[in-house]
């Protein structure tokens, strides 16, 4: 199943915070290592894209925190004074071997709205043409999840960054070797899991808690990025950070960590849709939900109830089963709800959305 690996030619990396801590800070040494490893990838033609996390516990430990920051303000205090740091080091690192890194930081919302989403791919696209080593981080200076910016970790981040550059393959390094069927610390009978067809409930199971008092995801986590990922066509694989050239040796075909395939790879907008939060629901009868599965537009009058506020053009629930783009508020949305279409614009048919709008959770595109 990794027979492909060591033809992907642009891969992403999300490098945890276990990985580039210690007890005064931040693991200078760890950062010079992983750095070399992506060196010597681009070498080979390799793009890197880099998705690290690290600043919430480096600021933490700047200000002599030692318990969790769990507060939402200290959480980004504690950000903006640990990001300078994290790319400071980064910066130092690439240089040693004169590359240039950027940063790029990021909310939810330039994911949800489709013209940032269009516009942070194409910048994207620039710095790696000129060789640049884009480092993204969530702007959690001001992103929060009660105002629906945050993504809640960077493994989600590093999946949605695959997905928007079309990687082929996504490293999410951690501190343990990969997933495992227990807990490896209190198991001696748990084993590590190489290879994952699917991800379903079984193999969900076998995913812990976050382990560590500054990171935000565990297991559970990387296997829904995996997810993500997946439906980019882009595979995951999930090892450990603390292996010796480990970027290298997963490219060459060594059989390390725990490896999820690629699916079948949806259409960029269709992703787009599938991964942004939705802004409210329109409630459909059964009818129209079936008519919606054989490729046909939704009408007026199938809709039933519309919930929460949201503008034209922003992704919203239908039922429980899909995720759309209305043509229309949802004010307008409520006025139609019901109609005929002859009672609609002089008996014109009007459309609130088209198949090619719509995305089912459970889709086989």
């Amino acid at each position: 199943m990794r027979g492909d690996i060591a033809h992907s030619k642009r891969i992403v990396v999300k490098i945890g915070t276990n990985l580039l801590s210690d007890r005064s800070g931040i693991d200078s040494k760890r950062i010079e290592e992983l750095v070399l490893d992506i060196v010597n990838l681009q070498k080979k033609g390799v793009q890197v894209l880099l998705v690290s996390s690290g600043a919430i516990g480096l600021g933490a430990k700047e200000l002599g925190k030692k318990g969790a920051v769990k507060a939402v303000a200290m959480r980004q205090a504690c950000a903006s004074i640990g990001q300078p740091i994290l790319m400071s080091h980064y910066r130092s690192a690439f240089s040693r071997h004169q590359i240039v890194c950027s940063q790029i930081l990021i909310t939810r919302s330039e994911m949800n709205n489709r013209k940032t989403f269009v516009n942070l791919k194409n910048s994207v696209q620039t710095l790696l043409e000129l060789g640049v080593v884009p480092i993204f981080n969530e702007n959690d200076a001001v992103s929060t999840a009660e105002i629906g910016t945050a993504f809640g970790d960077n493994d989600r981040m590093s999946a949605l960054v695959a997905s928007k550059i079309d990687a082929q393959l996504l490293i999410i390094l951690t501190d343990i070797g990969g997933l495992y069927t227990g807990d490896p610390q209190k198991k001696n009978s748990a084993r590590l899991v190489s290879e994952v067809e699917k991800i379903d409930a079984t193999i969900i199971g076998y995913a812990g808690k976050a382990g560590s008092t500054f990171s935000t995801g565990g297991m559970k986590t990387k296997l829904l990025a995996a997810k993500i990922a997946a439906n980019a066509g882009c595979a995951t694989i999930i090892a450990s950070g603390y292996e010796e050239q480990i970027l290298s040796r997963l490219l060459a075909g060594q059989q390390l960590g725990t490896y999820i395939p690629a699916e079948k790879k949806l259409k960029e907008r269709s992703r787009w849709i599938l991964n942004s939060q939705t802004q409210g629901c329109i409630r459909i009868d059964e009818g129209a939900v079936q008519a919606l599965r054989n490729h046909k537009s939704l009408l007026p009058s199938g809709i039933v109830h519309v919930e929460g506020f949201f503008q034209a053009g922003e992704v919203v629930m239908i039922n429980d089963v899909a995720k759309a783009v209305p043509y229309y508020n949802s004010e307008q949305v409520a006025a139609m709800a019901g109609s005929r279409s002859k009672d609609l614009a002089n008996g014109k048919a009007l459309v609130i959305f088209r198949p090619e709008d719509i995305v089912f959770l459970d889709h086989d595109e």
